[in-house]
Parts: C-alpha cells; structure tokens; sequence
C-alpha cells in the first residue's frame, strides 16, 4: 500500500501545532498565576533586619532578588527590628496592613521573647493576634518557627519549640518548622556573637522559607 506521505506532513504539522500550543497555554497559565502584584510583609527581629550584615545580604533581601528573578510580582516591606518581641510587633502589625494592604504576612518574632525568659502564654496570645489581625485584613500568613538552646531549660525549650507548629495548626496558617534549620547547628555560619547568624547563612534561610512561601504568592 503506498504511503501518503502528504497526509503524513499534515499529521507531524498538526502533532507540532498542539504541542506548541499546550506549551503557550502552560506558560501562560504560569505567568497569569503570578501575575499580580502581591505585597508581602515581613515582620520579624534581627534575623530578618540584616543585623549585622551589608545591605542586600539578609534573606529578605535575596528573596526580593529571587522573585524578580522567577518574575513573580511582590514587592516586600521588610518591617522588622532589632530587639523586637511578639508584643512590639502585635502593637505595630495593624497600621502596617492598613497601609499596604498586603497580600502574605511573614511572622518571625518570638526568639527575643525566649531570650529575656518572657511568658510563653503571653508570646502564644501575641502569635495568636498577628495571625488573626493578618487574615482578617485578608492576607495569608507564613509563620516561621523558631527553636532556643537547651539551657533555658528543658521544659521551657520544648514549650517554645511546640508553639509554632501549634499556632500554626490551630489558625490553619502555613509555617516553616524552623528558620535557622542546617545553620544552628554550623558555627561557621554566625557572626563573632555567636546569636545572629553570618551573610553565609541567608541563602540556607531563604531556601529553608522559599518552599512554605511561593505558594501562597498563586492564586
């Protein structure tokens, strides 16, 4: 039987049409996925204020750069200070959603609570008040966990390690379990003061919220 081999064109071109076409609708979908502007907040203490650090080298700073890098549309107000506690941050986290309405609320506050011994039920109700004030502004919430060294106690330790992913489940909000995970245990990757963590160790941070992060930044 001869073969018809312009019937066979016709077929390759068709295959060739659909699969370029399946690609564009991909991409689309991708880029329309991303495609409007979503502010962040990040409302943290020293580990996300670039303590110590050049300016650009903290994780929030790299996280700008990998966003625009993945052109995904989200400019971040890096709200976060030195010395900051859960309370300072629920007192200061309503005027900064009525000011830039934002799209994901980053929460990494409780370490300076821990480190000056203060109520952990106090510090829970304050995680509490952040989340509940972020997601009735309409925002979603990444809570991002922390842990403290043993010599504050084993239970108090244990307690605070337990209050993120309690919060966490309770407000049904996204967490990374812990920031600083693969760097509290490298001495190389902090600063002479042995508490904040060196510009070598932001990239580690970053990848450790990047995965908890990105999907809240889809539709």
């Amino acid at each position: 039987m001869p073969i018809n081999f312009k019937f066979s064109y016709q077929v390759e071109i068709a295959k060739r049409v659909l699969r370029t076409a399946a690609l564009l609708m991909l991409t689309a979908f991708t880029m329309n996925a991303y495609s409007a502007s979503k502010t962040i907040v990040v409302l943290g203490d020293s580990l996300s204020a670039e303590y110590g650090l050049a300016r650009g080298e903290g994780w929030v700073s790299l996280l700008q750069k990998k966003l625009e890098a993945e052109k995904i549309s989200a400019p971040i107000v890096n709200a976060s200070i030195s010395g900051e506690t859960t309370s300072g941050g629920a007192a200061r986290l309503q005027a900064l959603l009525d000011k830039h309405q934002p799209a994901v609320v980053v929460i990494e506050l409780g370490a300076n609570d821990a480190l000056r011994g203060l109520s952990l039920i106090a510090t829970q109700q304050n995680l509490r008040t952040m989340v509940a004030a972020s997601k009735k502004a309409k925002a979603k919430v990444l809570l991002v966990g922390m842990q403290i060294p043993p010599n504050y106690g084993t239970d108090y330790t244990r307690q605070f390690a337990e209050l993120y992913p309690k919060i966490a489940k309770e407000t049904k909000s996204a967490l990374v379990p812990f920031m600083l995970k693969d760097v509290a245990d490298k001495a190389n990757l902090f600063q002479a003061d042995r508490i904040h963590p060196s510009a070598e160790a932001h990239p580690v941070i970053l990848n450790n919220i990047w995965p908890q992060l990105k999907p809240l930044l889809a539709k």
